[in-house]
């Protein structure tokens, strides 16, 4: 039988008994076990969270795959191009795939479209990722601080957070990387641009979940365990950093699941409008810019580059929304 631990169903204690009356085994399971029993019961969720798995290691291992087909994402290949219609057309159907360019090659410069978009998925991954990492670290402190301590506290964070939400992102975006310079931090080329990309989407993403750690601070600073601490001895970064941080990890992983293809797509849109990584660097966004004076021509690179992005967004936030269901301890 199952006996529950606590009222939050966090915890359970399996108790199970032999054919002798001694013979009593208990089992205890955490609550990082019963949320990953939840998500495996979820196909669907689990299925997304491969692919997230494929994409992560398709981007680390570009260059592996790259070498293994025998292709770089910046050879020429305009002799596979039919200049009859007086702009370049890849040779053969379906943009010129084949057996040696598996998606065809792009009627630009005739460059082999499966490396730029294994290239591409390096790009968005690393601006994502770094991206969320910078929106969390931001957003967890500043929601933290707001939701405990309150007072004028909360009102100058609260009023930080609205002005941001209020901001035209996309314009300081273009503004910020007109001025930038092409050297940042003994990076060149692409490495500033990825850098102010980052910024721009961490720093301008950091209220969203400000607000919902702020929201469950101001909830959990009521709770008994934090005037035990409190009772104690306790400190306030004591209390903020080893009492409410750890009950808020399950909303924050969520939100972040869920906050990275939205930094996928908004990183796709900055490059789309020519405020991104900079050629001959391969990004989605960029690739699908390109396709937009060839897509009656050459459909197939307009439509390869965005199914990358439907497939990735698409499978981070079913991963999402499995992982939210599992870490919610009502859920069943």
């Amino acid at each position: 039988m199952t006996v529950p631990l606590h009222d939050s169903g966090t915890a359970t204690l399996e108790v199970q008994a032999g054919p002798a009356a001694d013979s009593v085994k208990i089992t205890g399971r955490s609550p990082g076990r019963i949320a990953w029993n939840r998500l495996k019961k979820d196909k669907v969720a689990l299925g997304g969270g491969i692919v997230v798995i494929l994409l992560i290691l398709v981007g680390a291992f570009a260059p592996v795959l790259c070498a293994l087909v025998g292709q770089n994402p910046d050879t020429f290949h305009t002799n596979l191009l039919d200049a009859s219609l007086g702009i370049g057309t890849p040779e053969g159907a379906f943009g010129g795939m084949s057996s040696t360019h598996l998606l065809g090659i792009d009627p630009t410069y005739g460059r082999d479209i499966f490396a730029r978009i294994v290239y591409g998925a390096q790009i968005s991954l690393i601006v994502a990722f770094g991206a969320a990492i910078l929106t969390v670290i931001i957003g967890v402190i500043c929601g933290l601080a707001a939701g405990f301590f309150g007072g004028w506290v909360d009102s100058a964070i609260s009023r930080v957070m609205d002005i941001l939400l209020a901001f035209p992102q996309l314009l300081f975006s273009i503004a910020l990387i007109s001025v930038m310079p092409t050297k940042l931090l003994g990076l060149a080329g692409s490495g500033p641009r990825v850098l102010v990309l980052i910024f721009v989407i961490g720093f301008f993403g950091w209220p969203y979940i400000g607000r919902i750690v702020r929201g469950q601070a101001l909830s959990l600073r009521e709770r008994e365990f934090v005037e035990a601490a409190r009772s104690l001895g306790g400190g306030s970064m004591y209390i903020l950093f080893k009492e409410l941080l750890p009950n808020l990890v399950a909303p924050i992983l969520v939100y972040t699941t869920l906050m990275i293809p939205t930094n996928i797509l908004n990183e796709a849109a900055l490059s789309f409008l020519g405020v991104g990584v900079q050629p001959p660097t391969p990004s989605w966004g960029q690739m699908l810019s390109d396709s937009v004076q060839y897509y009656t021509v050459d459909p197939a690179y307009m439509v390869i580059p965005g199914l990358a992005i439907f497939i990735t967004v698409l499978s981070f936030n079913l991963f999402g929304d499995g992982l939210r269901d599992a870490l919610d301890p009502k859920g069943n």
